[in-house]
């Protein structure tokens, strides 16, 4: 009986949405939880937006969740190494009680009536973000704290001074429930009291809320830690704080598929095949000490890569990677080659030995990401099965299709009915019942007996997992602008570096703030095409990491970091740094 190999790679991603030049404090101040301890100044790292311990709560924990009802399931999990710091940042925060996160301190505090107007703005600009449909509009008492704040919007802005310490309270409380995972409502007491209560939650239901949600990040990592090691999950890497390598290598790369694509002004990022190396080494040696091991694989930041790049991943001893269809099929077209069915079979590179590429079911993956959030659950899983069968069945008789469905693990559920909950439980319940297909992990193909024959690729056209190409982070004026400002930077770093003056605690420092800058989202969110709120978040956090950066290295940061990058951002942003819609 022929059988389908089916790997699911869910893509576990946030950027650094640290502010590491910030002030610990805030208007309302910060407060010990249930201790009341004043506020300080001490020079911390503020989190600017909420997404690395909200997307935990809900997403990390559900889709752990899942795989704990459904043992039979096997799947591969990437886990970036800036998001695990983040999330080990916020377990420390709530072992401490000392939170760097405005949402986290207001939630703690136990007088909410007289908080600063701008702790009001934070509140009233953050805790509606979120998708209303499946979000807010299901709770009435949620709905109508919108319908409240909607009222006010049509009056002047002194109108919000009506809004007391119990509107706040509610509003803080709902925000946080409407972000708990499926799972977890069905599993914890607290939540189904405190969303049956609806409405008049005072202090204590806040400190419980709260110690709570601390549990859930706690044992997040140690709960990913604990699939990966009865066999259920095979836990990959990507490069440390998700750099588009390929470019850092060489921004021509982006006309392997463009070649019209402009580029920057500058004609190369300084010192890119150093940068890229320490990015790989990092991500290994922080999974190797989270989970006892390096990765056998690794998923490259947005499924981005180039020859050059597969070479280095290979040589650091990755065993596989896995990106988009378009690359694959652009590399193809590339040696004259067409094949339908190339993305359901393993590829090999000669120049990168030892190494197998494995490619995304674009049609399939994007149906979970974007389509099925509109079915009913049990329609969508079985329609998902019986494009899996479709696909086996059209195989040859020796022929053992290996299927990947690669996407973020996060970002899809919320437009999802109930977090995506009925989707998982129908679609791992068929599958794991399925007698002819065989959800797996990419480690476990490579070292079964008989492991899948690769087919040779003569050419690998750089391109990454959206469109096939590189153009979602260089080729228009934003982004171009974005790489020339970090290619300065790091001109002034190579020769800060070079002088010898800064100590080894102060090099570790420049690095550190270098790899935050490195990081691919920012020019994924330069451009117009953006919510002009996100786009400005992210410019001006970029412009901050970059002038952090020049601080360490003890220089002026230059005059133009206070201009952004995206024309209209400083008016989107008042100048301030607002929370944006997750990336």
């Amino acid at each position: 009986m022929k059988q389908l190999n089916l790997v699911f790679l869910w893509h576990m991603h946030q950027p650094d949405y640290r502010d590491h030049g910030a002030p610990l404090k805030a208007p309302g101040g910060t407060q010990r939880v249930g201790a009341g301890a004043p506020a300080t100044t001490e020079p911390g790292t503020e989190f600017v937006l909420p997404w690395v311990y909200l997307h935990a709560m809900k997403d990390y924990v559900d889709m752990a969740g899942h795989l704990e009802r459904h043992p039979q399931i096997r799947c591969v999990v990437n886990l970036v190494p800036v998001l695990l710091d983040q999330i080990e940042d916020y377990a420390q925060q709530f072992a401490s009680g000392r939170f760097r996160d405005p949402l986290l301190r207001m939630l703690a505090m136990p007088d909410l009536e007289h908080i600063g107007e701008a702790d009001r703005q934070v509140l009233l600009a953050t805790c509606f973000r979120s998708n209303q449909s499946t979000m807010l509009a299901p709770f009435p008492q949620y709905k109508r704290l919108h319908d409240i704040y909607l009222l006010l919007t049509d009056e002047s802005e002194a109108a919000y001074s009506y809004l007391s310490g119990a509107y706040f309270s509610d509003l803080l409380t709902w925000y946080h429930l409407a972000w708990t995972g499926e799972t977890e409502r069905r599993r914890n007491p607290l939540l189904a009291k405190l969303m049956s209560q609806g409405e008049g939650y005072d202090a204590d239901d806040r400190r419980q809320l709260l110690a709570s949600i601390g549990e859930l990040i706690a044992g997040l990592i140690p709960r990913w830690r604990a699939l990966a090691e009865r066999g259920q999950v095979e836990l990959s890497s990507t490069p440390q704080t998700h750099p588009l390598a390929p470019l850092m290598l060489d921004f021509r790369s982006a006309r392997e598929s463009l070649p019209d694509a402009p580029l920057p002004f500058s004609a190369a990022y300084p010192g890119g095949r150093s940068r890229v190396l320490a990015h790989i080494d990092a991500a290994r040696v922080s999974h190797a000490r989270r989970f006892g091991a390096p990765p056998v694989g690794m998923w490259p930041a947005e499924g981005a890569v180039s020859e050059e790049f597969v070479r280095h991943l290979a040589a650091a001893g990755c065993r596989w990677i896995a990106s988009g269809e378009g690359v694959l099929k652009n590399s193809l077209a590339a040696s004259g080659i067409a094949d339908s069915r190339a993305a359901y079979r393993p590829w090999r590179l000669d120049q990168a030995p030892g190494l197998t590429l494995f490619f995304r079911d674009e049609r399939l993956s994007d149906l979970i990401g974007f389509d099925y959030a509109k079915w009913h659950g049990r329609d969508a899983a079985q329609h998902l099965v019986l494009q899996l069968e479709a696909i086996l069945d059209a195989a040859a008789e020796n022929e053992t299709p290996v299927v990947s469905i690669i996407l973020d693990g996060e970002n899809a559920w919320e437009h999802y009915p109930y977090n995506g909950y009925y989707f998982f439980d129908d679609l791992y319940g068929l599958l794991a019942k399925h007698p002819r297909i065989r959800t797996t992990t990419y480690g476990t193909l490579l070292t079964q007996p008989t492991p899948p024959v690769a087919s040779k690729l003569p050419h690998l056209t750089a391109g990454s997992w959206v469109y096939g190409t590189l153009s979602t982070w260089i080729g228009d004026k934003a982004k171009n602008r974005g790489w020339d400002l970090l290619c300065e930077a790091k001109q002034s770093c190579d020769r800060v570096l070079a002088s010898g003056r800064l100590d080894a605690a102060q090099v570790a420092a420049v690095e550190a703030q270098l790899a935050i800058c490195e990081s691919s989202d920012w020019f994924w969110w330069f451009g117009d095409y953006h919510p002009s709120v996100a786009v400005a978040s992210f410019d001006n956090l970029y412009r901050r990491n970059l002038a952090r950066l020049y601080d360490l290295l003890q220089l002026q940061p230059p005059a133009h970091l206070d201009t952004p990058i995206c024309a209209g951002s400083e008016s989107a942003s008042g100048g301030t740094m607002l929370r944006a819609t997750e990336s």
